[in-house]
């Protein structure tokens, strides 16, 4: 595999690239085609159901995230109603154009039409980029944001033209409302350039005005953080405390051999290597970027293995480059495919249901995505064994945001009530009836083992348990042998131990 910088096709004008714009574009189509394909098996992810139930909030921020998956879904439910496919349209979108930038950006860096093809096909073969890009939710649109801003970059790096930063302010600034990490990888990136030379590139007033564009976009969410105790920073807190630490820095060093097929790790390597010879400090300034945050979220969010996708777009691209001879080869494409196969029964649902139980130890996700309907019948059959008089002053309390989300969308017009949940910005739209003296309360499987029950008796004078949770696909996930409860005499009014049941996670 050659790894030597062809300079002199990275220096050229942007007029004496080709393009290979077909392929790169049929690539995407064809992703985006599979992830609708699959679009409605299994069921929705319980995050999936959370966005929706925020969807019907809709507000300047959350507590998890700012507001651009909620917003997506609340267009969502006015287009389709509550849809898998109508959901899940966004993030296969999302996908396509991810692909097709990834070929953009191999071009800006001097890629040729073969370069600029195996990027894509890099891209569209990483197993995180299909799994995080099958659900509607904040990664999918994440990665897209980092590497249309990576896309932009590399343009300033290889034309000098500053006024870009301007539309590098506008990516930044949209990424900015659908997750806070975006900041990390611009502030990292624009302290690489720095220490690679490139003050002329960042200290000029362009720069400045993308970040003021940037920062405009980001204070609706400012506005309701500070409403609102500044929930986000306690909820990263928190979330750092459980995956992060020296105890999950060997899953994060693991994981990021994950990130690409096994063809494409020598390439993103590669990409490193012929971004950090390049001499352009914008282009330095992203392999800067990478390795600062490699550390940083190793010490901080090391169980969270995928926080790094956005980076390895332009690297594959960059490493596409120097690696196009190799990769082109019949056995390396061989391998790409076996090995692409081998991955998509862990990203995406392409086996039975009741097959995937295996699955569950490597990627949680599709097992989260099974059996919301049978639990919704479950709950409603509890509900309706209550006396129609004490249900007039009843509530539906749940563990967690899933099972919040699954009542109040897939149960809606059912009979039930709307459920609410202790958990993220659940807990701030209220406990529903504040002097409700019955609560079926829904604890799922791992908080039961952990003696849910008792610590509901800490609540109430007296708690029976009328159910255990199951699904008909026998998947061993969060819902899985948990229980509901029946709580009646509280300890204090409903609306008063409200205060005590919110939780961050």
């Amino acid at each position: 595999m050659t790894t030597d910088l062809p300079a002199q096709v990275a220096s050229r004008t942007g007029g004496d690239l080709p393009v290979a714009s077909r392929v790169p574009l049929a690539i995407g189509a064809a992703v985006f085609a599979l992830l609708m394909l699959l679009s409605g098996r299994y069921g929705f992810h319980r995050d999936e159901l959370y966005f929706l139930d925020a969807a019907r909030h809709l507000q300047g921020g959350y507590v998890d995230q700012p507001s651009f998956a909620p917003l997506l879904a609340r267009v969502s439910l006015e287009l389709f109603g509550v849809s898998l496919p109508g959901l899940r349209v966004w993030p296969a979108l999302a996908a396509w154009a991810t692909i097709v930038i990834a070929a953009l950006i191999s071009r800006e860096l001097g890629g040729d039409r073969r370069a600029q093809v195996l990027a894509a096909i890099g891209t569209a073969t990483t197993p995180v980029l299909l799994a995080v890009d099958h659900q509607e939710g904040p990664t999918a649109f994440d990665v897209l944001a980092w590497a249309a801003l990576a896309l932009v970059v590399v343009r300033i790096g290889r034309t000098g033209r500053h006024k870009l930063w301007l539309a590098a302010g506008l990516v930044l600034g949209v990424g900015l409302t659908n997750k806070h990490s975006i900041a990390f990888f611009a502030i990292a990136f624009s302290l690489g350039t720095l220490l690679s030379g490139g003050r002329r590139d960042i200290l000029n007033r362009w720069f400045l005005f993308g970040a003021l564009i940037a920062a405009a976009f980001t204070v609706p969410d400012l506005v309701w953080q500070a409403r609102h105790g500044w929930a986000s920073v306690t909820m990263t807190r928190h979330l750092n405390e459980e995956n992060g630490g020296l105890g999950n820095v060997g899953s994060w060093l693991g994981g990021q051999l994950l990130m690409t097929t096994i063809p494409f790790i020598p390439v993103w390597i590669a990409g490193l290597r012929f971004l950090w010879r390049s001499g352009h400090p914008t282009w330095r300034g992203l392999t800067w970027a990478y390795g600062i945050l490699f550390v940083l979220f190793a010490l901080t969010t090391g169980a969270q293995i995928y926080y790094l996708t956005g980076c390895y777009v332009y690297l594959v691209a960059a490493g596409a480059i120097p690696s196009a001879r190799w990769l082109a080869r019949r056995r390396t494409i061989a391998v790409v495919v076996v090995a692409t196969a081998v991955a998509l029964p862990l990203v995406l649902p392409v086996l039975p249901a009741r097959d995937i139980g295996w699955t569950y130890g490597v990627n949680q996700a599709q097992g989260e995505m099974i059996g919301w309907p049978g639990f919704v019948n479950q709950v409603r059959a509890a509900w309706l064994a209550i006396p129609a008089a004490q249900r007039r002053q009843a509530v539906i309390f749940t563990g967690d945001y899933g099972e919040a989300g699954a009542i109040n969308e897939l149960g809606r017009g059912s009979g039930l009530p709307t459920a609410v949940s202790g958990q993220n910005n659940e807990w701030w739209w209220g406990p529903g009836n504040p002097g409700a003296t019955t609560v079926l309360a829904v604890a799922p499987g791992p908080r039961d083992v952990t003696g849910y029950g008792t610590y509901l008796r800490t609540l109430f004078g007296r708690v029976r348990q009328v159910a255990t949770l199951s699904n008909s696909a026998g998947i061993h996930n969060e819902e899985w042998h948990g229980h509901l409860y029946l709580c009646t005499d509280p300890r204090r009014p409903w609306g008063e131990l409200w205060a005590q049941l919110r939780h961050y996670e």
